[in-house]
């Protein structure tokens, strides 16, 4: 392993380490995030959903980081995951709708993209070439 895939490795392991560190004990206190919101959340299913489905994608960073080179094409899918949380919440801190500590953590999820499509740039397979007196 070169130290372009070493990097992407951890780049992917730090981010599923702290996703699952961050997410998982959500599913432990609904009721906090209600009484820290004003009000109880009311679609349960949604809270729940969003969870499991954050969390899932940590282990498909774990899985990245495990083989960063057969995992590859799932880098620039990873991006799309951490900007589909990044860039809503810029949004709606810009319009007053979201406190700037969902900002902070939008823009944890903005440098973890970013990270995400440099990784995807450095471990591009790099072009062979062939010794001068067989190439054509």
């Amino acid at each position: 392993m070169n130290g372009r895939e070493r990097f992407a490795k951890w780049v992917f392991l730090i981010a599923a380490l702290y996703g699952i560190l961050v997410l998982a004990p959500q599913y432990l206190v609904e009721s906090h995030f209600g009484l820290h919101l004003g009000a109880p959340i009311s679609r349960p299913e949604h809270f729940y959903g969003f969870i499991g489905v954050a969390l899932t994608w940590q282990f498909v960073f774990l899985l990245v980081a495990s083989d960063v080179r057969r995992f590859r094409p799932l880098m620039l899918i990873g991006v799309t995951e951490k900007l589909s949380f990044a860039l809503p919440t810029a949004a709606l801190f810009a319009a007053g709708r979201v406190e700037s500590s969902i900002f902070a953590v939008g823009l944890i999820d903005l440098a973890l993209g970013t990270f995400f499509f440099v990784a995807f740039f450095v471990t591009r397979p790099r072009a062979v070439r062939l010794p001068s007196a067989l190439s054509v």
